[in-house]
């Protein structure tokens, strides 16, 4: 059987996974995708092959699957059954932070393992389901390669000063400062943008991945320039439960006057804020862009005006702009938050084509637009697959 490469990108509640084949020019070739989710609520298996057709859809209660350990069980279990028994020659994975010392594609060993483990208190949300799967598959399989894919390596050729923040340099040499997230989405769209859109491949774009997670970059000649979110993944737009930029007064304030303590204001801007506690009603767009609840309505209007702010900022770090790109579960999914970020953005010269905004692009304004719109679906695992497959031969990913 072919050579294969396992993605597995851990969530809290979710683990989606791809698998791609190696040919023998080292392309890469999606055998099919898919995810557990639900886990250790309604824990459901659900994968499609490239032509769409469902090829498992297997549901369990939550106590057979309480947990990532036993929904990555389950799923590799489904994935030798589709192998015939055999094993990927790797397994690449999604995680969230590297800090200062993890600036590009990793093999992973113990060592590694235990420095990562370090930065969990930055995105507590995220790296401890990123590590969980790792350290599993090392456990019943040490021999198998596995390669970590930074969320944030795409980011660390920011200048100094889009990297710091106003604190003594004692703190900045120790690493608190701007690392920026969702680096592998931009890494995908800078590749794709010289085929998809090659006459702003080379230009001033800023991309917004816009989801649960949510955040904006600059890149200027395929490069990240700079981005929204910050030290932690907490900067920036508001998400989805995570309150986005937000005064670090208000948090002194709430220690002062209400007592909280870390845990609690770690629960609060994780998991009280953004779309969900500006609404009332829900963290997620679908529901928001139905809902007839005043609030619901505040929290979109709130939405884009994040992202309008936030163009201008980062277009003024580029010095201008070509064009506009749109990627994340929202923003490839919802013509009508994309509609009024285009609206809010025409002072800029750029015209929605309607049309192609109802079909969801790939670009969505006017010939005669000053500033090109597009709607580019990200494939993050793509991005791990190749930088595996170039881990294993010896080299960087071209």
């Amino acid at each position: 059987m072919a050579e294969t490469i396992l993605v597995l990108n851990a969530g809290s509640s979710s683990i989606k996974f791809q698998l791609f084949g190696v040919g023998d020019d080292d392309g890469l070739s999606r055998r099919f995708k898919g995810q557990i989710d639900g886990i250790g609520t309604h824990p459901q298996l659900l994968a499609k092959g490239e032509s769409g057709e469902i090829l498992v859809d297997s549901s369990w209660s939550a106590s057979e699957v309480p947990g990532v350990p036993a929904a990555l069980q389950k799923t590799i279990g489904w994935l030798q059954q589709q192998l015939g028994g055999a094993l990927p020659v790797a397994i690449g994975h999604r995680v969230a932070h590297g800090g200062l010392e993890f600036t590009e594609p990793t093999l992973i060993d113990d060592a590694v393992l235990d420095r990562l483990e370090r930065l969990v208190p930055l995105v507590p949300l995220h790296q401890p389901n990123n590590l969980a799967p790792i350290r599993a598959i090392r456990a019943h399989r040490p021999e198998l390669p596995q390669v970590a894919c930074f969320d944030t390596a795409f980011h660390r050729g920011h200048a100094e000063v889009a990297e710091r923040y106003g604190i003594p340099d004692e703190l900045h040499r120790e690493g608190v400062r701007r690392y920026g997230f969702h680096g592998l989405s931009y890494e995908f769209i800078a590749w794709s943008l010289p085929r998809i859109a090659p006459d702003i491949g080379n230009g001033r774009v800023v991309v917004a991945h816009l989801g649960s997670g949510a955040s904006m970059c600059a890149l200027q000649a395929g490069r990240s320039i700079d981005s929204t979110m910050g030290f932690t993944a907490l900067d920036g737009l508001p998400m989805g439960t995570r309150s986005g930029q937000i005064d670090p007064g208000v948090l002194l304030y709430l220690m002062t006057t209400k007592g909280w303590d870390a845990k609690r204001l770690e629960r609060f801007l994780y998991g009280e804020c953004g779309l969900k506690g500006l609404s009332g009603v829900s963290n997620d767009m679908r529901d928001l862009l139905l809902s007839e609840v005043p609030l619901a309505k505040t929290a979109v209007d709130y939405f884009v005006y994040r992202i309008l702010h936030e163009t201008g900022a980062l277009a003024a770090a580029m010095g201008g702009i070509d064009g506009f790109v749109f990627t994340g579960g929202v923003g490839e999914n919802a013509a009508a938050i994309r509609a009024r970020v285009c609206a809010g953005l025409a002072w800029l010269g750029l015209v929605l084509d309607e049309g192609a905004n109802a079909r969801h692009g790939p670009r969505i304004s006017t010939a005669g637009s000053r500033v090109s719109a597009w709607v580019i679906p990200t494939d993050e695992e793509r991005m791990i697959a190749r930088h595996t497959q170039a881990i294993r031969r010896g080299r960087a990913a071209a």
